[in-house]
């Protein structure tokens, strides 16, 4: 329900918004022929992240999400262009290189400053625009909600951390983002389940996280970072011939189940804060 054919919103009542930043793979027309390969340029999708959460609508729950390739801008960024990990490696708002440090552009296509302004005004703005607007749509019927902004990525990627990731990787922005008492309960849950789990680790939240919490005026903001082998197989090597695999939903129950409740607390919370949260709307995001 959008008048941009990129950008897809459902809309719901329930005190529960669910952001998909990463899970788009359109390239322009125009951009296709910048990168080194559209597969390169795809890569780094948050692969079926969206299909995972597919029963959200069924709860009531509220979803955002942009069609367009995270290569292409990344919607989850600041947009003054600093890291959200200084320090660590990572990628920017307009990327130019993959999770793995491969160049996406070839030579001297990269974008320049007027180029990424262009694609902050077509994509970038918009989304937030939308996301904005939703999350004050629902502020004036609820006193509390909860923005989950949902991730995946691949287990093993030695650039940007060592080791296997945890299954669960939940982002509170250190605290700072939703009430403790929210990351708690979702920690205990994805714990109780069986799999390995972190708060706070190496994703902390991104630019969603971390620009529209204001605990303190009734919205929460939580990031859910998944390792894609608990949804999707991951190839010992990745190539253009093994990955993505394919969309499995038998490979998906176990985690889904867990998601649902994951979900489930995320209301719960709201509802249950929703008398003790302050009533006057939040302030304007910029």
């Amino acid at each position: 329900m959008s008048a941009l054919p990129w950008l897809e919103i459902h809309r719901g009542d329930a005190p529960l918004i669910l952001s998909f930043p990463h899970a788009g793979t359109e390239l322009p027309d125009e951009m296709v022929d910048q990168f080194v390969s559209p597969w390169l340029a795809r890569r780094d999708a948050d692969w079926w992240v969206h299909q995972l959460y597919d029963f959200a609508q069924s709860l009531g729950a509220t979803t955002v999400r942009t069609a367009i390739s995270r290569s292409v801008i990344d919607v989850n960024r600041d947009p003054s262009g600093a890291s959200l990990y200084p320090g660590q490696n990572t990628t920017g708002l307009c990327p130019l290189t993959t999770f793995d440090n491969q160049p996406l552009y070839a030579d001297g296509a990269e974008p320049d400053q007027a180029q990424i302004a262009w694609r902050r005004t077509q994509w970038f703005d918009p989304y937030h625009a939308a996301l904005a607007a939703e999350i004050a749509r629902l502020r004036t019927q609820h006193a509390s909600i909860v923005v989950y902004d949902a991730h995946s990525i691949r287990s093993h990627i030695p650039h940007l951390f060592d080791g296997e990731l945890p299954q669960f990787n939940i982002g509170s922005n250190d605290e700072r983002s939703c009430d403790p008492a929210l990351a708690d309960a979702v920690e205990q849950l994805c714990r109780s389940s069986g799999s390995s789990t972190v708060r706070n680790g190496r994703f902390k939240g991104g630019w969603i996280t971390r620009h529209y919490a204001q605990p303190g005026h009734g919205v929460h903001t939580l990031q859910m970072e998944l390792a894609c082998r608990g949804y999707m197989r991951e190839p010992d090597t990745i190539t253009p011939q093994t990955w993505p695999t394919p969309w499995l939903p038998a490979h998906a129950v176990a985690l889904r189940a867990v998601l649902r409740h994951v979900l489930l607390t995320c209301l719960q919370f709201a509802n249950a804060t929703a008398h003790s949260s302050a009533t006057t709307p939040p302030a304007a995001h910029r």
